[in-house]
Formats: structure tokens, sequence, C-alpha cells
């Protein structure tokens, strides 16, 4: 969770300098990150972004 960026979730993706790349659970666009701005998203809203990647898979038609 981006907490500089009103807790937007993301997923880890690597380094960017001194930033950490973070990227949207559903795709997108990577953006950096400060490190100590970011958490570890609990457990519910770890389940809530799985869902939300997985409808949207589904709704492309993919399983």
């Amino acid at each position: 969770m981006d907490t500089g960026r009103d807790d937007r979730l993301g997923e880890f993706r690597g380094l960017a300098g001194p930033y950490w790349a973070l990227r949207p659970v559903r795709g997108g666009p990577e953006w950096e990150a400060e490190p100590r701005e970011v958490r570890l998203a609990d457990p519910m809203e770890r389940l809530r972004a799985e869902i939300a990647r997985r409808n949207a898979l589904s709704s492309e038609g993919r399983p």
C-alpha cells in the first residue's frame, strides 16, 4: 500500500534507484514510491485486490 498516494495498492516490481517500482494488481503502468511510504497490505486489502484481479480477467474471458 502506497500511503503517499492515498493507500494505492500495488505489487512490488523492483527497485528504481532509491524508489520502489509498484504496479497495479489488475495491470497498468508502474509508478515509483518512496519506500518509507509503503506498507504491507492487510489480509482484507489483499483479498479485495485478488477478487478485483480475477473479476477483471473473467470479464476478458480468461480464467
